[in-house]
């Protein structure tokens, strides 16, 4: 997710403004936003919830297999039975970013990003099972996220300072019911209740009044922490006795504003977790061979 995106189109021109002058900043603000992406890593979500998800590449819609299923599918709680899992994940992405033609003195290069290599994401989830119809759980888990920590920063060139970079923390808390109406489906509900933390350094050259509605919360104000609520509901259903369907949706999460950033982000500092859903398939080919997909 290119943070460049949260800009705010309101502190591109004022209305009394002539088509040159909103042409030129414009023609600034591209300029100086060209390297501007490369502060975030690949990705808003993680690739799978749980390390036997991560373990078959992410797929975990129509194949329950941990306490952790609830952060793809609340369904999957109704076929789990009575489970404890915890695991840690190493986190080790390598990031940099390259200036090209530049019309900027100097500004040309690479940079690395990669001021922090190491990140450690821990998961936890356990489930119960009550009966044959009712079973509850409740996963916590790191969402994705993005750092970057630019020791030499890309925006000296601009009157930025170094280091630069960016920081974004989410943790999901996700109690869950699921109801089986019958052996073969189930229907599952989770209240996500979400907490993120950010934090922005050296982006000095959008601090002022041509690029932010609000100077001075910009840059370099510490972290800043938001929290919010929202739902994921799902399906998993077995049509046969190799076939597995499943289906999942996030509601949007809304999250209180980052205050202290209310001049990067657009709508005040508003950071809401977007909305998302998806199908998957198992099969089980044979006792020992299952083959798995999710959209």
């Amino acid at each position: 997710m290119p943070t460049s995106a949260s800009l705010s189109e309101r502190s591109f021109a004022s209305p009394r403004e002539d088509g040159k002058t909103k042409l030129r900043k414009l023609a600034l603000l591209a300029a100086l936003a060209a390297p501007f992406p490369a502060l975030a890593t690949t990705g808003y979500f993680q690739h799978g919830y749980g390390l036997k998800a991560k373990g078959m590449g992410g797929v975990g819609i129509a194949l329950p297999q941990d306490a952790l299923a609830p952060a793809t599918n609340p369904a999957g709680v109704g076929f789990i039975g009575n489970r404890l899992d915890a695991g840690l994940d190493w986190f080790r992405p390598i990031r940099d970013s390259e200036i090209v033609g530049n019309m900027v003195p100097g500004v040309d290069g690479t940079y690395s990003g990669s001021g922090e290599k190491n990140f450690f994401i821990p998961e936890f989830g356990v489930s119960l099972q009550f009966g044959q119809n009712l079973a509850v759980g409740l996963a916590v888990y790191g969402n994705g996220g993005m750092n970057t920590t630019y020791n030499r920063s890309p925006f000296t060139g601009f009157g930025g300072q170094s280091p630069a970079g960016v920081d974004l923390i989410q943790m999901f808390i996700a109690p869950t019911v699921a109801f089986k109406p019958n052996p073969n489906h189930s229907f599952g509900v989770s209240l996500n209740l979400a907490d993120q933390r950010f934090s922005a350094d050296g982006l000095q050259p959008f601090d002022n009044p041509a690029f932010s509605v609000a100077p001075g919360n910009v840059t370099n104000r510490g972290d800043d922490s938001s929290t919010g609520w929202g739902l994921r509901l799902g399906w998993t259903g077995k049509m046969s006795d190799t076939v597995t369907l499943g289906a999942t949706y996030q509601t949007k999460t809304r999250m209180k504003p980052f205050d202290k950033y209310r001049g990067l982000f657009a709508e005040g500092g508003d950071f809401d977790i977007p909305e998302n859903y998806g199908i998957g398939i198992a099969i089980k080919a044979t006792p020992k061979v299952a083959l798995a997909g999710d959209i």
